[in-house]
């Protein structure tokens, strides 16, 4: 039994070692049952050979340790942020201190996403999913980067995402302004494009939130 579960230990290492990430139906070609795959993930990730992403989802370590240089390749861990829990795009917090909007650095990656709001730690840091309707799921471009593929908002969708977020807590202009936005590098039309997206959501209280950050534009 040692020896098979050894055996099949490498049979999925082999297999996953060059996969950004992987789920149990990945590893139907080997033909063992569902719950020796689980058993053999179970002991894997106690020996620290692969990465519990979430329930079901994993990668490996050594994939992982691959797209490291001076620090871990930023376009494999947004990748996987994506995937960790679909669908859903990086926003918010991450990409406003990416841009210089916020200068506060976040503690965890910030995404929006159409399912509920859902918050999961792993060894490769802390994920935060914001819920937000179906008709604001929009505004985001596809990234393509180092052979990944994933969703991304600029600067002006997670502001918007970052407002509409905190829209019944900010009850004033002073409230707004003490969220330390540095709106200055927004340009003519990227306010514009703002006020598409507050527009098309359409609440009398994100065009007065607009109207206090914005008053000249």
């Amino acid at each position: 039994m040692r020896n098979d579960s050894g055996s099949l230990a490498r049979r999925i290492l082999l297999l996953v070692e060059h996969l950004p990430y992987f789920t149990i139906e990945n590893l139907q070609i080997i033909d063992v049952p569902p719950y020796q795959l689980r058993i053999a993930l179970s002991r894997l990730k106690e020996r620290g050979d692969i990465i519990r992403l979430k329930k079901g989802i994993y990668t490996s370590t050594k994939f992982v340790e691959g797209t490291r240089g001076g620090g871990m390749d930023t376009a494999f861990i947004e990748f996987i942020a994506t995937k960790i829990y679909a669908p859903s795009y990086l926003s918010l917090d991450y990409v406003l201190y990416e841009s210089n909007v916020l200068t506060e650095v976040p503690v965890s990656f910030t995404l929006v996403t159409k399912n509920k709001t859902y918050t999961v730690h792993n060894n490769l840091g802390r994920f935060i999913y914001h819920k937000i309707k179906d008709t604001l799921f929009c505004g985001y471009q596809t990234v393509r980067k180092n052979g990944y593929i994933y969703y991304k908002g600029d600067k002006v969708k997670a502001l918007f995402d970052f407002l509409y977020l905190r829209k019944n807590r900010i009850l004033n202009r002073e409230m707004a302004e003490e969220l330390r936005l540095n709106l200055e590098i927004f340009s003519k039309s990227e306010i514009r494009r703002l006020k598409h997206y507050v527009d098309q959501e359409g609440s009398g209280k994100m065009k007065e939130i607009f109207r206090f950050l914005f008053q000249h534009a």
